[in-house]
């Protein structure tokens, strides 16, 4: 089963609160027979367009290729949630790295997120961007360690922008009543995912790189030759973008980054009941191992994220499954109605941290950000691009990080992965 296909229907954006809401690009014509390029980029997705915008703004004659619409898969669909640093704490990078090689990830991290910023501000992307995630925790030793970690970043990385939350505090921003404090982050921020991914592609094209939607590769060959279903790209190299949706594209690839699903939800228009829910215009993501996160849509809607499954096929009843977890953290809205539900299939690796490599002589990739890839992948693309041009510091800066294969093989890694995360969910439930 092809995961591009299991959930969706060809060409069509899923039946979300973003699709319906987003202004839409024209389609992009597929493909019609062979060509040539100097770069081939499969994928739409932050990544596959933000290497597409620079390697065209450079001047290569670049082809980027994407089975259903741009921004069809995680990047139209996610959070919105544009953090700061890496999928794991500094703290953990440095004991698994050294002090240096963090430090390097750092720095990389904050340009990820500064060049979210550069490019709606240079290409004025009309995505809702918007400062401020707070990180809510659970229990009174998280917020203890959630302070702490926001002193060693002021102390260690010159990092001031992340202030304290006591349970009061906190409460005062979301109305939930189990979190027991946390921080606020106002160098971080969020976004219409959406919007930001096709803001992307329009940059792309104009910069003259050309795109072709509907146009499913079926393999690469040897030598950068791109197979689709509408036609060869010869190419000098060949970045792979697909995230969770690479299927068999590459095996060496697909044994580190696993796909998985998680879905949101968007609620009614709250009206006045909506400050109630957050009284400023924040995201928050929150300690749980399978992490809630939600915001405020312009028309005062929650949008809520939870939950995840490891097979290939959503559950059939997606707001069933979500308004669980919101219920929990917002037990007041038992009486909204859900209007709009929607599942999307993201990556993951062992280690949290994203697999750049080159899996095969002029194959480039990246994916696996872990639930991390709003400004990750963007960054990513930009890194790929200036590799491609033999640029390539920041790409063996995450090259050097460690990603082991899933034990198991194709076969058992989503079993072995459930039952790890029943694990963590039954820990989270009772307090372990």
């Amino acid at each position: 089963m092809n995961l591009l296909f299991a959930n969706d229907r060809r060409g069509a954006y899923p039946a979300s609160w973003y699709a319906e809401t987003t202004p839409p690009l024209a389609p992009f014509a597929p493909l019609d027979g062979d060509r040539r390029a100097d770069v081939c980029i499969v994928g739409g997705g932050y990544t596959g367009l933000s290497a597409a915008l620079h390697l065209a703004r450079a001047g290569l004659d670049t082809v980027l290729v994407e089975a259903h619409r741009v921004g069809f898969g995680a990047s139209g669909r996610n959070g919105g949630q544009v953090g700061s640093g890496q999928r794991l704490h500094q703290d953990a990078l440095e004991a698994m790295l050294g002090d240096g090689h963090a430090a390097k990830l750092w720095h990389l991290a904050e340009a990820a997120r500064g060049l979210v910023s550069d490019l709606i501000r240079d290409h004025a992307i009309a995505c809702d961007y918007r400062p401020g995630i707070v990180y809510a925790d659970w229990s009174d030793r998280g917020t203890r360690e959630a302070h702490a970690y926001a002193e060693k970043l002021r102390r260690d990385y010159d990092y001031d922008l992340i202030e304290p939350l006591t349970r009061d505090e906190l409460h005062a921003i979301v109305g939930a009543p189990g979190y027991r404090g946390g921080v606020i982050d106002w160098g971080a921020g969020h976004l219409n995912p959406l919007a930001y991914a096709l803001g992307l592609a329009r940059a792309a094209a104009e910069a003259g790189a050309a795109i072709h939607e509907t146009t499913l590769v079926e393999r690469v060959d040897a030598g950068a030759v791109v197979v689709t279903d509408r036609g060869r790209i010869i190419a000098d190299r060949v970045i792979l973008a697909a995230n969770g949706y690479l299927g068999g594209l590459d095996r060496r690839v697909a044994a580190r980054v696993m796909p998985i699903n998680n879905y949101m939800v968007a609620t009614e228009p709250l009206g006045a009941r909506a400050a109630s829910v957050l009284s400023r215009d924040v995201a928050v993501a929150d300690s749980r191992f399978v992490v809630n996160y939600f915001r405020l849509s312009p028309d005062g809607r929650l949008l809520f994220g939870g939950g995840e499954s490891y097979g290939y096929r959503f559950p059939e009843d997606i707001r069933a499954l979500v308004r669980k977890p919101m219920l929990q953290v917002f037990p007041q809205l038992k009486d909204v109605a859900l209007t709009h539900a929607w599942g999307g299939t993201l990556a993951i690796t062992r280690s949290r941290l994203p697999y750049l490599g080159t899996p095969a002589p002029g194959i480039y990739s990246a994916s696996g950000f872990s639930g991390h890839g709003v400004a990750m992948a963007t960054l990513a693309g930009r890194v790929l691009a200036e590799a491609v041009q033999g640029e390539t510091e920041a790409f063996e800066t995450f090259a050097r990080l460690p990603c082991p294969p899933f034990p198991g093989g194709a076969a058992l890694r989503a079993p072995l992965l459930a039952l790890a995360m029943a694990w963590y969910a039954l820990r989270d439930t009772v307090g372990l």
